[in-house]
């Protein structure tokens, strides 16, 4: 065994979050893809079934009220706050993120008020964030920025309205800087809104203390939702009063039931709800949310680090020099929970250690991506999938 592989074993049994690994449905395969899926809590099964057999089964219609669907969107909102450092009552949940990040950038646009018709854009963001903020910015007249995220504080001026920033980039790994970003765009008037998809379950975010204006997420990945579980939508408290969702819908009216033509929002998070929820994977979220109870994401962020440290430090000893470029950053403060490679056969490479039984993706051209979910990835997980991929990589220039 070697001395990488001995450490891994060191580090596995003096790892506290260890015993969070049973609480997940998992087999011999090193899954290093939960930045794009999460693995599936082992009470999410049974959970569903009960939803679908005796709540939908037997109880019919009357589980709107008795089996809590109709209140499901904020109490599961409730139960993601603490993981965002998030107060009770700023998250509902529903949708999916492209419609969050629709309701959230033009509502963030209305709360900038007339006279400012600009919309910065991360231009390093998930595609769809660009062209959700395009369409948006046609529809308030606004012009939309492309730009770097550290860019932003520069570019920031009277006509920005809003801001919208990815916290960590889904390719390189990249952790923006939430804070300083967010009070800068305080400072020159202008709304900011946060995309959490990478970060959340991941790290702390903190919306709270650094009174973000507005923020969206998916559930699917680090939070382990499930195959498109519903997002979710945060609006700091003291701007609930003056969101103006561009999709009013009866779920968000204040009496729904009332059918009355004239549209009259709800008071609090409710108001960014839309249409009739997403019932079978909105509970079966509820019951994947509870592999959190009693983990602090302060010892997820610790376990995430050394993980990702741990796995640099393979590749360097397993991998011959050049082999592989990491480019995601060194420095703690910049990195998310994952690691991303340059290959330049990243696609083959990447086909043949799923194979070997080591799973992580691969991004358009050149970009292996590792995702490391500190609930159930371990150090020696992290040693293999380093040795496969030296024998992988190495074997593929011999």
């Amino acid at each position: 065994m070697s001395e990488l592989a001995l450490r891994a074993e060191k580090l596995d049994a003096s790892d506290d979050l260890a015993g969070l690994r049973s609480r997940f449905v998992l087999d011999e395969v090193v899954y290093l893809d939960g930045n794009s899926l999460g693995a599936l809590p082992a009470n999410v099964p049974g959970h569903v079934e009960d939803v679908v057999r005796r709540q939908w089964g037997e109880l019919r219609i009357r589980s709107w009220d008795e089996s809590g669907w109709w209140t499901a969107p904020e109490r599961i909102g409730d139960r993601i706050a603490p993981l965002v450092g998030a107060a009770a009552g700023q998250i509902v949940v529903g949708d999916s993120t492209s419609v969050n990040v629709f309701k959230a950038l033009v509502g963030a646009v209305r709360l900038a008020g007339e006279g400012r018709d600009e919309i910065l854009v991360d231009a390093t963001t998930f595609p769809t964030d660009g062209y959700i903020a395009e369409s948006a910015a046609r529809l308030t007249g606004c012009v939309p920025r492309p730009l770097a995220p550290a860019e932003v504080p520069d570019a920031l001026g009277d006509r920005t309205a809003a801001v919208l920033l990815n916290h960590v980039d889904y390719r390189t790994g990249r952790l923006h800087d939430l804070p300083s970003l967010t009070a800068a765009i305080h400072a020159a008037g202008a709304v900011s809104v946060w995309d959490l998809c990478h970060s959340a379950g991941a790290l702390p975010v903190d919306l709270d203390e650094h009174r973000v204006d507005l923020a969206v997420g998916c559930t699917y990945k680090y939070l382990n939702g499930g195959p498109g579980s519903p997002a979710y939508l945060y609006v700091r408290r003291d701007l609930q009063d003056r969101f103006d969702s561009p999709l009013p819908g009866w779920n968000s009216h204040a009496e729904p039931f009332g059918m009355r033509s004239a549209y009259e929002p709800a008071e609090g998070s409710v108001r960014g709800r839309v249409g009739t929820p997403d019932i079978l994977s909105m509970l079966a979220l509820e019951a994947a949310l509870e592999v959190w109870d009693g983990v602090p994401v302060a010892a997820v962020r610790t376990k995430s680090l050394a993980l990702t440290d741990f796995f640099l430090e393979c590749v360097e000893a397993y991998l011959p020099e050049g082999r592989v470029r990491s480019v995601t950053p060194v420095a703690h403060e910049e990195r998310g929970s994952q690691i991303a490679l340059r290959c330049p056969d990243a696609g083959d490479v990447m086909k043949r250690l799923i194979e070997r039984g080591v799973v992580g993706d691969f991004r358009h051209p050149d970009v292996l991506r590792f995702g490391f979910t500190p609930l159930y990835v371990g150090f020696a997980d992290v040693e293999r999938a380093a040795r496969v991929l030296g024998e992988v990589a190495g074997a593929s220039v011999a």
